[in-house]
C-alpha cells in the first residue's frame, strides 16, 4: 500500500511536468486504478472478518489486477508517447496503445488468479455475443491503424462523405467537413468502403477548371491568357506548374481545361472560384469572348404526298406486269386507286405458307425470296417489277409458299375485294387476268410441286375455282 501511495505521488508529479495531454489522461487512469487497490486493501483490513473466504479471494484478485493494469498502463504510456510534445506518435495511435494495454492486462490476469481467468473467459463469451457490432468496429479500427490508409489531419473521402480526419477511436472515424460539421463513420464502414486520400502520396492536390472560349480566339492566345490569370491566384502553387489543355470542340465554344495545384484540398472550392474569376477578367483584358450557348433553328417544310403522281406511278408499274397489261387504261387506273403502298424490312416475312390470302403484291423496289416450308428451300426469286400472291387473291386458296424480303422491299398491295368488284363489272377482264395467272402458274408449278410434294393443278380446275371465289361465270 505504501508503494501504491508513492506511485500515485510520482504519477501526479509527472502529470504536472508533461506537456502531452494524452499522457496526463492515461496517468490519471493509472492513479484511479491504484486508488481502487488501496480502497480494496482498506476494506479487507477493516471488514474482512465479516466476509466469506471466496469473496475475499475475489476482491484480492481484482485488487492485484488493478495494480497490474495501473503499472502496465503507466509504463506503456510513458514508453511510447513523447513527454515534452503534445502529440501522438504516428506508429502508435491511441487505439493501438489501448490494444497493447488490454492485451498485457489479459496476459497478467492469467498469472494473478485462476478464478479470475475463468470468470473473464465466461464474461468474454457473453460480451462477444452482446457487443458484436462494437467489437467489429474495434477490430476494424485496429486494421485501419495498422494499414494506415490515412492519418489524423489528412483530407479524405469515404462514400459520399468528405472531410478532414480529426480522430480515430475504437468505434468510429470522425471527419470535419467543409461546412464545419462532424461526420462520425463507424470503423467497420470505413474498412469496407473505398477511401480517397487527397493528402497522399503528395500533399498538393490537383484541381481542374473548364472554361469555354469563342472559336475566333486562337488557342495559343487563350492558353496564354488563362495561364496569366492562374499565376496571379494566391491559392495556386507555383510548383508543380499549372497548365492549360484544349479539351474539346463544343457546340458554341472551344473548351479549355486549366489544371493547377493547391496545398490543402479543404480549400478546393475557394481555389476554383479564384481561378474562374481571374480567367474572366483576363479574357476581358485580352478581348476573348466567353460565348453564350447558341442554338440555330431550322424550319422544316413538309411536302404532302401528291395522290395524282402516286396514281400515275402505280399505273405505269401495273402496265409493265403481264397480269394487267391487257387491261384498259380505265380499269388499270381503278386498280391503282384501290391499291396501297407497303414497305417491308430485310428478312421480314411478307406472306407465310398455309395462311389465308386476301391480297397480291407487285414489287416496286427490292426483291423477294420464295421458299417452301418446312425445308425452307428456295424455289424462286422475284425482282422488282415481278408479283406474287395472285393465286390466293384469285382463288382464295391458302398461301402455297412463304415469301421473304431480300433487303428492304417496297410493294403495291392489291386486295381481293377489288377483284370481286371488277369481276362483277368486267368479267372478261378478270378472265384475262386468270388466264395469265394460269400460264405463269404452269411455268413455276413444276419446281414448287417437286419441293413441296404437291400435284400439278390443271388449268381448267384453277379457272373454275377462280370463278367460284370471285363469283362470276
Amino acid at each position: 500500500m505504501i508503494l501504491s501511495i508513492a506511485a500515485i505521488a510520482a504519477m501526479l508529479g509527472m502529470m504536472s511536468l508533461t506537456a502531452n495531454r494524452l499522457v496526463r489522461r492515461k496517468l490519471r487512469l493509472s492513479i484511479v486504478l491504484l486508488a481502487a487497490f488501496i480502497l480494496s486493501e482498506i476494506f479487507i483490513e477493516l471488514w474482512g472478518r465479516h466476509v466469506s473466504a471466496d469473496t475475499l479471494a475475489q476482491i484480492g484478485a481484482f485488487a492485484r489486477l488493478a495494480v497490474a493494469a495501473s503499472i502496465i498502463n503507466g509504463f506503456v504510456t510513458l514508453l511510447i508517447n513523447p513527454f515534452r510534445l503534445d502529440r501522438v506518435p504516428d506508429r502508435f495511435p491511441i487505439i493501438l496503445q489501448d490494444a497493447i494495454v488490454i492485451a498485457l492486462v489479459l496476459l497478467a490476469s492469467t498469472f494473478l488468479s485462476e478464478q479470475l481467468l475463468t470468470t473473464s473467459a465466461v464474461s468474454a463469451v457473453v460480451l462477444g455475443f452482446a457487443l458484436q457490432d462494437t467489437l467489429g468496429n474495434a477490430f476494424a479500427g485496429l486494421a485501419i491503424q495498422s494499414e494506415k490508409p490515412f492519418h489524423v489531419g489528412q483530407w479524405i473521402k469515404v462514400t459520399e462523405h468528405e472531410g478532414r480526419v480529426m480522430e480515430v477511436t475504437w468505434r468510429a472515424t470522425k471527419l470535419r467537413t467543409k461546412t464545419g460539421n462532424f461526420v462520425v463513420l463507424p470503423n467497420n464502414v470505413v474498412s469496407k468502403e473505398a477511401i480517397t486520400n487527397y493528402s497522399e502520396p503528395a500533399l498538393p492536390a490537383l484541381l481542374e477548371v473548364v472554361v469555354g472560349a469563342a472559336y475566333e480566339a486562337p488557342p495559343n492566345q487563350v492558353k496564354a491568357a488563362m495561364l496569366e490569370a492562374i499565376r496571379h491566384c494566391s491559392r495556386v502553387l507555383a510548383t508543380p506548374a499549372p497548365d492549360v489543355l484544349l479539351q474539346s470542340f463544343d457546340a458554341s465554344s472551344i473548351a479549355y481545361k486549366a489544371r493547377f495545384w493547391i496545398d490543402d484540398f479543404e480549400h478546393d472550392e475557394l481555389a476554383k472560384d479564384e481561378v474562374r474569376t481571374a480567367i474572366y477578367y483576363s479574357f476581358q483584358r485580352h478581348g476573348i469572348e466567353i460565348p453564350f450557348p447558341i442554338q440555330i433553328e431550322y424550319s422544316r417544310e413538309f411536302q404532302t404526298a401528291d395522290p395524282a403522281r402516286r396514281t400515275e406511278t402505280t399505273e405505269r408499274m401495273l402496265a409493265a406486269v403481264d397480269l394487267f397489261a391487257a387491261m384498259s387504261d380505265e380499269l388499270r387506273r381503278e386498280v391503282a386507286l384501290a391499291s396501297v403502298n407497303v414497305v417491308y424490312g430485310s428478312g421480314e416475312t411478307i406472306v407465310r405458307q398455309g395462311e389465308s390470302g386476301q391480297s397480291m403484291f407487285v414489287i416496286s423496289s427490292g426483291s423477294v425470296s420464295v421458299v417452301i416450308e418446312p425445308s425452307r428451300k428456295e424455289v424462286a426469286r422475284i425482282p422488282a417489277g415481278g408479283y406474287f400472291g395472285e393465286m390466293s387473291v384469285l382463288t382464295g386458296e391458302p398461301r402455297t409458299a412463304t415469301v421473304l424480303a431480300l433487303g428492304d422491299v417496297s410493294a403495291i398491295e392489291i386486295g381481293a375485294d377489288l377483284f370481286r368488284r371488277l369481276a362483277a363489272a368486267h368479267p372478261a377482264a378478270i378472265e384475262t387476268i386468270g388466264v395469265a395467272a394460269v400460264r405463269r402458274r404452269a411455268e413455276l408449278d413444276a419446281a414448287r410441286s417437286a419441293a413441296a410434294g404437291r400435284d400439278v393443278i390443271e388449268a381448267d380446275t384453277l379457272l373454275s375455282r377462280m370463278r367460284k371465289f370471285l363469283r362470276f361465270y
